[in-house]
């Protein structure tokens, strides 16, 4: 895992980090409406994340640390933001499912960074849906990447943001983990245990200034799922980046999106276990 400057720097007031100090805690308390000055993504390669940071570009965001398995990954995001005029991007070589790497990692995007008001966890793989296809090591490997991984990183980050007293963990979840079907049963079950350890983590964090937001996408039309069958009231990724934003604004615990997703899965997780097969097959 390395850092590097992904184009010229702009000077900063606060000394060699790409960001604000952490006694700046009192002025980024007064931000407007929440939104982020300096985030982190995991996955910053990923058509969501880059999407949700052109939200964010559009508002306040200054400074961007983007990690990711390979620098090609993340060039894409890079000139979407030079683009965008954000002054502060840089780029780190980082595997999720290399848990052991992560708490290095997250001193040192704290010391590039200084205070870091977001970090994004957008890491997934869909990986193969085909029951045939699945044998123990691909299973291992989709629920490191889908869970395990995202989710150590998520501790790992709330152990940063407690030690500066604040910040925002938005987590990319999705309706696959609300009720997992057949027809997508690890990625689903990785998203299930990822969306119960968010929730709870928000849980424990309450008091320290740290919050979790759970983002539950439908079906989004990326790279991702390019070649797979749109499901009903499938979106693209501004929408998603949209949702997180007003999320963010009003302060969500849980974002769906599209919003009528809501109402519509507590619904089908009643659904008896012969009807669900038969829907989700």
């Amino acid at each position: 895992m390395r850092l590097r400057q992904a184009g010229p720097p702009t000077p900063s007031a606060n000394g060699p980090g790409l960001g604000r100090s952490h006694g700046d805690t009192a002025q980024r308390a007064g931000d407007v409406a929440g939104m982020p000055e300096s985030v982190l993504v995991i996955g910053g390669g990923s058509d969501l994340s880059r999407a949700i940071l052109r939200a964010f570009a559009g508002r306040r965001l200054r400074s961007v640390l983007l990690a990711g398995r390979t620098t090609e990954s993340l060039e894409g995001a890079v000139e979407d933001l030079r683009g965008l005029l954000v002054p502060n991007v840089e780029v780190a070589l980082l595997d999720v499912t290399d848990v052991g790497a992560l708490e290095k990692f997250a001193d040192l995007a704290a010391e590039r960074l200084g205070a870091i008001d977001l970090v994004l966890i957008a890491a997934g793989v869909l990986g193969t849906s085909e029951l045939a296809n699945l044998d123990a090591c691909s299973v291992a490997s989709l629920v490191t990447a889908n869970f395990t991984g995202p989710a150590a990183a998520m501790a790992t980050f709330a152990r940063v943001l407690g030690a500066q007293g604040h910040g925002r963990i938005v987590v990319l979840s999705s309706v696959a983990g609300y009720r997992v079907r057949a027809a997508n049963l690890v990625y689903g079950a990785a998203k299930a245990g990822l969306d119960g350890f968010a929730l709870a983590l928000g849980d424990a964090l309450v008091g320290s200034g740290v919050k979790v937001m759970v983002v539950r996408p439908g079906f989004v039309r990326t790279k991702m799922t390019r070649g797979r069958n749109a499901q009903p009231l499938a979106i693209d990724a501004p929408e998603v980046a949209d949702a997180v934003v007003r999320g963010l604004e009003k302060d969500s615990e849980v974002v769906w999106v599209p919003p009528v997703l809501r109402y519509v899965f507590p619904l089908l997780r009643l659904a008896p276990r012969w009807l669900w097969r038969r829907m989700s097959g």
